[in-house]
């Protein structure tokens, strides 16, 4: 037999669409070629390959080979397709048995001796071959042709298996060098491989490393509350206050509030964490991701960028937070990149040849200070700003930008006086409060089964619409402020929030008070 087909897949953000590695082998002067648009790293795999199977007893056929990765038009990268190679190689020159490889896929790079080393995407992959299968499935009594319905097995890294069987309805075999990996393909009883199971599936959640708590926070009342109102409806929310008052220490604990991930969204998750050049670990599912970029970050590194596209932090902190601290600090034309996908959820790459869309439904959270120096109305007057500096540097903040942010709230500083007095401060614990934002959750999901924050114009007519006191309320209080109507609708949803935290069937006056009270007049909303 002088060809083999393998199949594997391409590392891709949230996706990993299938590549079929075919190696032929052909008379003629030796020579080894690949094709089939692989990059730099793809091209270097035949150095390693042919190192490999030599250092590990293997005969490297002295003939013309060629690999194809198909399809043709999609980019490869990376040393994933080490693996497929070789193991393309060992069956078109009759070294291991070409009925082997079906219904089976490969993935991972080979050192100079053969051992399979860790690569990213593992999860992506899995997933990937999951719903190839489950879209091959057919109902009962209905023909098959061509398609093999057999659950698929995954061939890995010792390294990057654990992450990859996180995912159902595959096998997951990881393989630590090339020598068992084949002994097994041929059938060898005592180098068997046993399916791996992820340690993280026997690890409960409140078994792992705790996230920080909201007890841990003193004082601050209104703003632990807009933190919980933040959670329970999934709302932007922005702080403003002076050097050292707990902003970030508030932004970090806000995490612990949210529920936990379901299934489908620890999947998603997870999968775009391990394609890109983060990777995923065990430990991280069903944990909801934390972004916190530098305020140097640009708009690629922020909302994604580069040919091919890849995601950027708000694809990363998909189903979680973005945390920005010190906003004003961020360049204006890169925080203007994000209007788009607060509001959508989503964001489209476009570049000459690719076309890359990506999730981006995260939740913002951002911080600043009032001022440069950060204590621009301290009573102890230890600003330094003049009125047109401080106006300056508000100016960094657009309109259209802070108009989407659902809660703008101001942090003082706490006094001496109250942190010496820390044990009659002490707040609840997020325990305490993500249960109320659990509830306040489910009371969302069964109404119109999607948070408040996703709510649209027509959405939020029905099922925001506030009692007769609270109508009046929320139309005066527009008038006064010069609300745009996006403001205005996120008001009634913020409402909207604070009702089901308090289980209310109709927002009321009372609940559109609090609501209105958290969109700051600088705001320019």
């Amino acid at each position: 037999m002088s060809l083999a087909v393998v199949r594997s897949r391409a590392p891709a953000p949230g996706r990993a669409p299938e590549v079929t590695v075919e190696v032929h082998l052909a008379n003629g002067l030796p020579s080894f070629s690949i094709v089939g648009l692989p990059d730099l790293e793809v091209r270097e795999s035949r150095e390693r390959v042919r190192a490999a199977l030599q250092n590990c007893g293997f005969d490297f056929p002295v003939r013309r080979i060629t690999v194809n990765l198909a399809p043709a038009d999609l980019p490869k990268e990376s040393g994933r397709f080490d693996l497929p190679v070789a193991l393309g190689i060992l069956a078109a020159s009759g070294q291991i048995p070409v009925e082997a490889l079906l219904n089976r896929e490969f993935a991972g790079e080979l050192s100079l001796t053969g051992s399979i080393r860790p690569m990213r995407g593992a999860f992506a992959m899995a997933c990937g071959a999951a719903r190839q299968y489950a879209s091959a499935v057919v109902p009962e009594g209905a023909l098959v042709r061509d398609t093999d319905t057999r659950m698929p097995e995954i061939y890995l890294p010792s390294a990057s298996a654990a992450e990859a069987a996180l995912v159902p309805g595959i096998q997951v075999f990881g393989a630590p060098d090339l020598p068992t990996l084949c002994a097994h393909l041929c059938g060898s009883e005592n180098d068997r491989l046993t399916p791996v199971r992820s340690a993280a599936l026997d690890s409960p959640l409140d078994r792992r490393v705790p996230l920080p708590d909201l007890v841990d926070v003193i004082g601050h009342p209104g703003a632990r509350r807009a933190l919980e109102v933040a959670a329970a409806g999934g709302h932007h929310l922005l702080m403003v206050g002076p050097p050292g008052a707990g902003k970030s220490m508030l932004a970090a604990r806000l995490p612990s509030l949210l529920p936990p991930m379901t299934d489908d969204e620890a999947l998603t998750s997870a999968a775009i964490l391990s394609a890109s050049m983060l990777g995923f670990s065990p430990a991280q599912w069903r944990r909801r991701p934390f972004r916190a970029p530098h305020h140097s970050s640009s708009s690629v590194a922020l909302v994604g960028g580069r040919n091919p596209p890849q995601p950027g932090e708000i694809t990363l902190a998909h189903l979680g937070v973005l945390f920005l601290d010190e906003l004003p600090e961020f360049d204006r034309k890169v925080l203007e990149t994000l209007r788009e996908p607060l509001e959508a959820g989503r964001i489209t790459i476009s570049r000459a040849a690719h076309q890359a869309d990506f999730p981006a439904a995260c939740q913002l959270v951002a911080a600043m200070n009032p001022c440069p120096c950060g204590w621009r109305g301290d009573p102890n007057g230890r600003c330094r700003c003049t009125p047109e500096i401080a106006a300056r540097y508000l100016q960094k903040l657009s309109g259209p930008l802070l108009d989407r942010i659902d809660i703008q709230i101001e942090l003082p500083a706490l006094s001496p006086a109250e942190l010496s007095a820390r044990s009659a401060l002490v707040g609840e614990t997020s325990a305490v409060v993500a249960r109320r934002v659990a509830d306040a959750r489910k009371r969302q999901l069964q109404r119109q089964g999607k948070t408040n924050r996703e709510l649209d114009g027509r959405e939020v007519d029905s099922v925001c619409r506030p009692d007769a006191a609270g109508e009046t309320l929320l139309r005066e209080a527009g008038e006064r402020f010069g609300w745009s109507a996006r403001a205005y609708y996120r008001v009634l949803k913020v409402a909207r929030t604070i009702a089901d935290l308090a289980d209310a069937e109709t927002p009321s006056a009372g609940h559109l008070a609090e609501a209105i009270q958290y969109r700051r007049a600088f705001a320019s909303t």
